[in-house]
């Protein structure tokens, strides 16, 4: 997610919905580098015996990093200076005061007197400094948008409820690439890396189901395999709904519009639900292709194979545009067991993987014309 590794007086924030596994991660992540550095781990949200009971559920190595309870920024920085901590932990930036105002904690001048000190702090002494962060009903971190402008990574944690699943998103990086993904699994020991997450979000049925085809989505430098669904039902609405989910609600009105205009496929008296499965959040425009696909496979209700995948961009007039990476995704595909792609013309590489079949479309109509 940091693009290889803490960067030395670097300051990452991480946000996330409460309980969704900040601490934990932190905590975790604070016994893992203690084997390389001296930690410390400034809690100002439990107390010393809570902290340690959760270390012990989760079986971490007694002793390992160092541990206060502490709300007063200038304590915590003078015991990390005293420690020579390699690595600070803040849990979480919300609590902490500074001398320096005289407003409550976790108000906005407190949040950025506190925040402001620590960054001078790991700048001047090239102390990596973690801080954990609330976030709001609107699911952005609570206070001053200057605080993500002070930091140098932006960590941010998503979950479906019900799901344990986490995946760890980095929305700001100064040292690495941004929109870079960590996928955990959350278990009694803690949350554990999913080295493989293409294989989560492909848990499909054995049977073949209309509406449903598999993507090679892009997040940050990894190629992920995710299934998007489309259900076509008819309304009973004057106006029929455009619901989507992991998708962008008004780019799915934009692709029926051109699903109409240029493959003569109309369903302007259809209800059209989206959905990316296992609650990723799609944010680029490969995702117009196979989108297209399984809303047409599920107003014919024709299940498309199901070694198939696709991705590309669709334009206003009806073309397959190209995406980055083309031939990183077909490899990922492939080596899923995948055997068929069908895939922007310019994205149609030379040298193809043995076993796949990659069709290479210039416009819409062509890929319509090829499974339908």
């Amino acid at each position: 997610m940091l693009g290889g590794g803490l960067v030395v007086g670097s300051v990452t924030l991480l946000g996330g919905d409460p309980g969704i596994g900040k601490s934990t991660l932190l905590l975790q992540a604070a016994v893992g580098i203690a084997a390389q550095t001296s930690v410390l781990y400034a809690t100002g949200e439990e107390s010393l015996n809570q902290v340690g009971m959760r270390a012990r559920r989760l079986g971490l190595q007694s002793g390992a990093a160092s541990l206060i309870a502490e709300t007063s920024v200038e304590q915590v920085i003078a015991t990390a200076t005293s420690s020579r901590a390699g690595v600070v932990v803040i849990d979480s930036i919300q609590t902490m005061a500074s001398e320096a105002s005289d407003s409550a904690p976790g108000s906005v001048a407190q949040l950025r007197e506190s925040a402001a000190a620590l960054v001078r702090f790991a700048k001047s002494t090239g102390t990596a400094v973690l801080l954990i962060g609330h976030v709001t009903k609107e699911g952005v971190i609570a206070g001053p948008r200057v605080l993500e402008h002070m930091v140098d990574t932006v960590l941010y944690f998503e979950s479906d409820s019900g799901s344990r699943f986490r995946i760890v998103r980095a929305i700001k990086n100064r040292f690495g690439a941004a929109n870079e993904i960590g996928v955990f699994a959350m278990s009694e020991a803690g949350l554990k890396e999913v080295r493989n997450p293409s294989a989560i979000f492909l848990s499909r049925q054995d049977t073949p189901s209309a509406g449903s085809i598999v993507m090679v989505a892009r997040e940050g430098t990894r190629p992920l395999l995710v299934e998007v669904q489309v259900l076509v039902d008819d309304s009973v609405l004057a106006n029929p709904r455009r619901v989507a989910v992991g998708v962008d609600n008004n780019r799915l009105a934009l692709l029926l519009a051109v699903l109409h205009r240029h493959a003569g496929i109309a369903m302007h008296t259809q209800d059209v639900f989206a959905n990316v499965v296992g609650g990723v959040r799609i944010g680029e425009t490969a995702a117009d292709l196979p989108t297209l696909l399984a809303a047409v496979s599920s107003l014919r209700d024709r299940a498309l194979p199901q070694h198939l995948a696709a991705f590309g961009e669709l334009g206003l007039a009806g073309e397959v545009r190209p995406v980055p990476y083309g031939e990183e995704r077909i490899r990922e595909a492939a080596k899923h067991g995948f055997k068929t792609l069908i895939v922007p013309a310019a994205n149609k590489p030379k040298a193809v993987p043995d076993g796949v079949e990659v069709v290479g479309v210039q416009r819409l109509s062509e890929a319509l014309q090829r499974l339908f």
